[in-house]
């Protein structure tokens, strides 16, 4: 049963919301006059969180909803757990990432960085895509231009034949950028815009690693770095402003659309990470067993015949 929240005020789940970027875009909205779900790790910051955004800007209208999304049953759950409480979504923010500096696999048998900064995204605006189809919403992607470095591995997602922290990282974002851009083609019938944004070097808990990696980290950002408000802001202007309306699966740097790396412009690229992600997030489901029902059409609620394909 849906809570007593607002059904005529905009609504925005975002997550990563504890910290850095999404909680600067989550007190932004906030003070927009926003309902906002703020989604993070259970037993992390995130309660917390939520009410330092509540003191800050004195509105009671911020929720906390806790996942763990490097999981595709949490990032499921997590759009269910929103269902129950909201009945309305106009924008969800992909922003959870991590930067993980040696390999991870979890316990879906997925390396972390990919499993966490694309796969979650995937599975969570899967589920959603009623809601945010119902609104005429939007799915914002915080992706970075690190994906111009990335190789194309579809054949190996989860970095077996080689792992390198910076590479991994690289390649979850290129996959944020194909993401985009197939979400875009899919979803455009459902009155949906999918955008992707690079927010800068942003002066965050982001990379904080151990090690000379962080030490280097930390003095880069603490030189260049820009504040999580200023990285916030084209996050924002993306979630709630009238201006990117018209421009469904494009990317953003500082307000301004410049172009995806060049292996994202890929549309067959596109099509097969949607697929391979599908297959990832059904196997996942399916508690490690093969099983194809997740991404069948007719099978998600979101499945509007629209994610069948273009």
């Amino acid at each position: 049963m849906a809570d007593v929240h607002s059904a005529t005020r905009p609504t925005a789940l975002i997550t990563g919301a504890s910290s850095g970027i999404g909680f600067a875009t989550a007190r932004d909205l906030a003070l927009a006059g926003w309902e906002v779900a703020c989604a993070s790790r259970p037993g992390g910051a995130g309660a917390e969180a939520v009410e330092r955004l509540r003191r800050d800007t004195g509105s009671e209208s911020l929720h906390f909803l806790p996942a763990d999304l490097s999981r595709p049953q949490q990032a499921v759950a997590l759009a269910t757990s929103f269902r129950e409480r909201f009945t309305r979504l106009d924008a969800l923010v992909n922003n959870a990432g991590a930067y993980v500096a040696r390999r991870v696999v979890t316990r879906d048998g997925l390396e972390l960085t990919f499993a966490l900064n694309h796969l979650g995204a995937f599975a969570l605006t899967a589920e959603l895509l009623p809601e945010l189809s119902d609104s005429g919403g939007r799915v914002v992607t915080v992706s970075s231009d690190a994906a111009k470095a990335a190789r194309l591995q579809l054949d190996d997602p989860n970095s077996t034949k080689l792992y390198y922290g910076w590479l991994a990282y690289a390649w979850s974002k290129l996959c944020n950028q194909l993401f985009t851009g197939e979400l875009a083609r899919r979803s455009a019938r459902l009155g949906i815009d999918a955008f992707a944004m690079h927010p800068g070097f942003v002066a965050t808990s982001f990379g904080h690693t151990g090690g000379w990696s962080e030490r280097a980290v930390r003095l880069g950002q603490k030189l260049f770095g820009r504040s999580p408000e200023r990285a916030a802001d084209t996050v924002v202007w993306l979630a709630s402003s009238s201006e990117p309306s018209g421009r469904n699966g494009a990317y953003f740097v500082d307000r301004r659309e410049r172009p995806f790396a060049a292996k994202a412009r890929d549309q067959r690229a596109q099509q097969r990470l949607w697929e391979l992600s599908e297959e990832l997030v059904s196997t996942a489901l399916a508690g490690g067993a093969s099983s194809s029902s997740w991404g069948t059409p007719g099978v998600r609620r979101s499945s509007d015949r629209a994610l069948a394909g273009p």
